[in-house]
C-alpha cells in the first residue's frame, strides 16, 4: 500500500511554521495513550485519492498491525503542544532484500504516513520520516524506500525535494473484481499447493536475482495471512514431477496468496449514486441469469478486503496459459470468501508475467512510483545511481502492500 499525502489548503509564513515546528514532539507508539486518536485521525485523513474516485484505507482495530508482520518494527506518533494532540503518525521497518544478482543489503521501508489535515504545514511529516530514517541506521539499515501514487504529487515532493529520496521504479498495480460466479479452469491443467519448505526453495532457486526479493522468505510463507503457495502444470507431466527431486517441471506458473483481509480493508468514495445503481444492476442481472456469467461489478462501496498475488512466476511455452489458469484459481477462492472483493498483483512494468494476469483495465492502474534514498554516505556501491537491474523482475513484499 502505497504512502499517501494530502495536497496542503493554506500557506504559513517561516517564523509560524519553525514555531510550530518546535511544539512538535516525535515518541514512539504506546497501545494505551495513542490508539484511539490515531485512529480517528486517519478516519479523517482521506487516501489514495485518483481523480474523482478515492480509494481510502480503513484500517482494522489495532493501528500498529500493518507492520507487525515484520521481525524488525517501529510505529512513530507527531504530539503537537502542551496537551499532546496527535497529529501524524508514520510506520517503518527494517528488512533484508536482494539487490542485484543476489546481492542481500539491508532496508527500510516506509509507509503509513499521515498527518492531521488542521495540523499540516508545519513541518510534521518531514519530522517524522526525520527521526524515522534515524531509527532505522541504527538497525543497520543501508536504504530506505516508500512507494506512492505517481499522481500524488505532495507524497512525491516531500521525498524527493524535503527528504532526499530519488524515483527508482515503477510498479504496475493489477486488480480482478471477484464476481459472483466461478471462472472456468481447464480440465487439462493440476493446481498443486506446494508445502513451504518447497515454495521456499523454489523462490529462492526461481527468484533470488529479483530485486527486493527478501531474505526471510520462508517467514513470509509460514505467516498465518499466507493462503498458501500454488503451483499450475499440465496433467500429462503430474505423474513424473516429483517435487522432493527439485527437478522443475519444463512448463509450470507459481504464486503465493496473501490475505490482506485480516490486516486492513478498502473503500470505494467518490462514485454518483447512478453509478452505483448501475453497477448494483450488474451484479443483480448476474445472480439472475447467472448461466451467463456476466463480470458484474462487485460491491466497492462499503469496506471490503482484497486477495494479494506475489512470487508470480511462469515457464515453458505455455506459460502464460497456466499463469492465467492459477489466477482463476485463485478468483475463486475469493469468491468463497465473503468480503473479498478483488484480487490484486502488483507487478514490474516489465515483467512478462505482467500480460498473464487478467485483470480490469479502469480498475488498475499503471504507475506506482517507489522512490530510495542512501542512509549511508559512504560505501563501495550506490544502488540507486547503478540505474540497472539484472532482472525486470520485482518481488513485491505482501507485507509492504
Amino acid at each position: 500500500m502505497s504512502l499517501k499525502i494530502a495536497a496542503e489548503s493554506w500557506p504559513k509564513t517561516p517564523s509560524e511554521t519553525a514555531e510550530d515546528n518546535k511544539s512538535v514532539v516525535v515518541k514512539e507508539y504506546d497501545e494505551e495513550r495513542h490508539k484511539v486518536a490515531i485512529e480517528k485521525m486517519e478516519s479523517l485523513c482521506e487516501v489514495g485519492q485518483r481523480g474523482k474516485t478515492s480509494l481510502i484505507t480503513d484500517l482494522m482495530g489495532d493501528p500498529i498491525c500493518r507492520i507487525r508482520h515484520f521481525p524488525i518494527h517501529i510505529m512513530l506518533v507527531a504530539e503537537y503542544g502542551e496537551e499532546g494532540e496527535v497529529v501524524g503518525v508514520i510506520r517503518g521497518c527494517v528488512k533484508t532484500v536482494a539487490r542485484l544478482s543476489s546481492v542481500y543489503v539491508k532496508v527500510a521501508y516506509l509507509l503509513g504516513l499521515r498527518v492531521c489535515p488542521t495540523r499540516r504545514r508545519l513541518g510534521i511529516g518531514t519530522k517524522l520520516v526525520e527521526h524515522l530514517e534515524e531509527w532505522c541506521k541504527q538497525k543497520g539499515a543501508k536504504y530506505a524506500y516508500i512507494a506512492t501514487d505517481c499522481t500524488n504529487e505532495a507524497s512525491i515532493n516531500l521525498f524527493t525535494k524535503k527528504c532526499g529520496y530519488s524515483k527508482f521504479r515503477t510498479l504496475t498495480m493489477l486488480v480482478q473484481p471477484v464476481h459472483a460466479h466461478y471462472k472456468p479452469v481447464s480440465s487439462s491443467i493440476a493446481v498443486v499447493r506446494l508445502p513451504p519448505w518447497l515454495a521456499r526453495s523454489m523462490y529462492n532457486k526461481l527468484l533470488a536475482n529479483s530485486e527486493f526479493h527478501p531474505q526471510d522468505i520462508g517467514l513470509i510463507l509460514s505467516n498465518k495471512l499466507n493462503l498458501g503457495t500454488f503451483m499450475s502444470i499440465p496433467k500429462r507431466y503430474l505423474s513424473k514431477w516429483d517435487p522432493k527431486t527439485g527437478i522443475i517441471p519444463p512448463n509450470f506458473a507459481m504464486l503465493s496468496v496473501w490475505n490482506t483481509k485480516e490486516v486492513f480493508k478498502l473503500q470505494v468514495k467518490g462514485i454518483s449514486p447512478l453509478a452505483q445503481a448501475l453497477c448494483a444492476g450488474t451484479r443483480l442481472l448476474d445472480s439472475c441469469v447467472p448461466c451467463l456469467k456476466l463480470p458484474s461489478f462487485p460491491d466497492v462501496f462499503k469496506p471490503f478486503g482484497v486477495y494479494f498475488l506475489y512470487g508470480l512466476h511462469m515457464e515453458g511455452k505455455n506459460g502464460r496459459f497456466l499463469m492465467r489458469s492459477l489466477c482463476e484459481f485463485v478468483h475463486n477462492m475469493a469468491r468463497d470468501d465473503a468480503g473479498c472483493e478483488a484480487v490484486v498483483a502488483e507487478l514490474g512494468q516489465w515483467d512478462p508475467v505482467r500480460e498473464a494476469v487478467p485483470h480490469w483495465n479502469k480498475f488498475s492502474w499503471a504507475e506506482d512510483m517507489w522512490c530510495i534514498k542512501k542512509l549511508e554516505k559512504y560505501g563501495p556501491f550506490d544502488w540507486i545511481t547503478s540505474r540497472s537491474s539484472s532482472t525486470p523482475v520485482i518481488f513485491v513484499d505482501p507485507r509492504d502492500f
